[in-house]
């Protein structure tokens, strides 16, 4: 039922809202999938093309359909700004075999706090194995489903070395490290992000996409929907895209004149 909230002023109204009738999970459809490439054009801020997907698919699911959908409809980016979630080794992948370049922010290591970093382990892509700070090899093991590579150390040298602490909390003395094969292609853009033209094309991604997302929540209504079913969803998005687009367009012609 319908939850009361009674008005402070002194007629006999009542406030009603639905919010405990809206699920979290069901009927709310939050704005994620839409992506805007506009920046790497001279009109900045247009929506060239967006994807609604069920709130348990990850972000980084959505980029290479997108990306793809961009480049049948308008053409191809020169680069493809993103925030951290995208910065995987499949879009990576994707992006430089495409001739398009990642432009990716910087992610912090993940390491407990006291532990060597993942960056400590020097890879030696010749013999395929790892150099712990004490010098020791990890050797290939074996690759996983997910297309992990996974370098094992020898568990009778650890159990002596005065790093244990500082290395792994395995109980058998041995350290695990796993490289997807496409590790590569992250590496590189890494590399790229130092470049001072990727600082300059991801400092305008607060000035486009962020823009985007902010007015589409705000003055569209796009925070949260009743609508059931991606299809209408979709659309429901995709016309409202499209008016903000003929608002920019509206509003251009009005300046010019």
């Amino acid at each position: 039922m319908m939850t009361k909230n009674p008005s402070n002023e002194r007629e006999q109204l009542e406030m009603l809202t639905i919010d405990p009738l809206v699920p979290n999970n069901h009927l709310v459809r939050k704005l994620e999938a839409a992506i805007d490439f506009s920046f790497i054009y001279p009109l900045e801020g247009f929506v060239l093309g967006a994807i609604v997907t069920p709130e348990n698919v990850h972000d980084s699911h959505v980029l290479q359909p997108l990306v793809e959908r961009v480049i049948q409809n308008v053409q191809k980016p020169l680069a493809v700004a993103a925030d951290a979630a995208y910065k995987t080794p499949a879009i990576t992948n994707f992006l430089l075999e495409n001739q398009m370049l990642p432009v990716l922010p910087y992610t912090r290591p993940k390491t407990k706090d006291g532990f060597f970093r993942k960056h400590e382990y020097i890879y030696d892509e010749h013999y395929n194995c790892y150099l712990c700070p004490q010098e020791q090899i990890l050797k290939y093991a074996t690759t996983t489903k997910e297309g992990y590579r996974q370098y094992k150390s020898n568990p009778l040298i650890c159990a002596k070395c005065p790093c244990l602490s500082q290395c792994t909390e395995s109980k058998h003395h041995q350290k695990l490290i796993q490289r997807h094969i496409w590790a590569s292609y992250v590496e590189e853009a890494e590399h790229l992000r130092h470049s001072y033209d990727i600082k300059q094309i991801y400092a305008k991604r607060k000035e486009t996409i962020e823009r985007v997302f902010a007015d589409a929540k705000e003055k569209h209504g796009k925070r949260w929907t009743t609508l059931r079913g991606l299809k209408k969803w979709s659309m429901q998005a995709m016309l409202t895209f499209a008016a903000m687009n003929l608002k920019k367009l509206a509003i251009w012609t009005w300046q010019t004149a």
